[in-house]
């Protein structure tokens, strides 16, 4: 069996069922009988496609068998499956928040903030001219604020350490890679347990933010040159590496990896990225690897 079909459903909410891999096994060519991971939360259909250009035809047969029915699908090769380099996003992706919009409330301007973030994760509007925008009304704010947003408001994603944890006992690398900031990102990978990380540079003069980024600005084309970066430096084959987030200024750094997943993602960089995962938590990432329940670490 050449490829494999990870279905996965929220552990909180666990719904997946044999029905449900039933329903699944009747879209793949020649599938095997289903392998659990992690009942009745994960589990594994082996198949081998028709073609070699069947990839796309069998996740359309699979999204429409399973629509409505709370479970996410990775469809991939085996051979490739476990990977030695991971590259995640920061901001809704690894953390809950967007580290930006909750600075911007200690100014009273987390609504304007907000907004302007959501259109540049949709994709409405550039990321790098919509950062300095956003940066621009955090001008006066004592830098202090960063951590008391660290300490009282930021809370890492379900599965976030479990999925770095469990990745680097394997032997993986692992980067965070943010479109926020380095003062952010570099509290929250030690927090979670990054190798290393990545992000843009505040100005800060005086003790307060001069409303003033570092240039160049950390964006879409900066994530991608990473993830080569550290692929290159690692030795590692681009289809040995993942990578995940949730907006535009992620998904060149999606299509780049081997296999790139969209996490509860806007509607555009779902659509477009080799996978999406819309109700579980970021331990969808290891049974996608092939982890089992037991190999999971704390």
């Amino acid at each position: 069996m050449t490829h494999v079909v990870t279905l996965v459903s929220n552990s909180a909410r666990p719904v997946l069922d044999d029905e449900i891999l039933h329903i699944a096994a009747r879209c793949l060519p020649a599938a095997q009988p289903p392998q659990w991971l992690d009942h009745p939360i994960a589990a594994d259909i082996r198949f081998t496609p028709a073609s070699v250009d069947d990839d796309r035809a069998t996740d359309t047969r699979l999204r429409e068998a399973l629509a409505g029915i709370p479970i996410d699908f990775i469809l991939q090769t085996v051979a490739t499956r476990r990977k030695k380099l991971f590259v995640a996003d920061m901001d809704s992706t690894m953390i809950e928040q967007e580290c930006i919009d909750e600075l911007a409330d200690f100014v009273g301007l987390k609504a304007r903030v907000a907004a302007i973030t959501e259109r540049a994760m949709l994709g409405e509007i550039a990321f790098e001219p919509a950062l300095r925008e956003r940066v621009a009304l955090l001008r006066g704010l004592s830098a202090d604020v960063i951590t008391k947003v660290i300490g009282e408001r930021i809370t890492t994603t379900p599965g976030a350490r479990t999925l770095i944890q469990t990745m680097r006992a394997r032997g993986t690398f692992t980067a965070l890679v943010s479109g926020g900031f380095t003062l952010f990102s570099r509290e929250i990978a030690a927090m979670i347990g990054f190798d290393t990380y990545r992000g843009n540079v505040l100005i800060i003069e005086n003790g307060r933010l001069t409303g003033h980024v570092k240039e160049p600005i950390f964006g879409k084309s900066a994530k991608r040159e990473a993830l080569e970066f550290f692929r290159a430096t690692q030795g590692i084959a681009a289809s040995e590496t993942l990578a995940v987030g949730d907006g535009a200024n992620d998904l060149d750094m999606l299509l780049q990896a081997g296999l790139g997943i969209a996490f509860h993602a806007k509607p555009a960089v779902a659509a477009a990225a080799h996978a999406r995962i819309d109700h579980a938590d970021l331990t969808a990432l290891l049974y996608a690897q092939g982890y089992r329940r037991a190999e999971f670490q704390q």
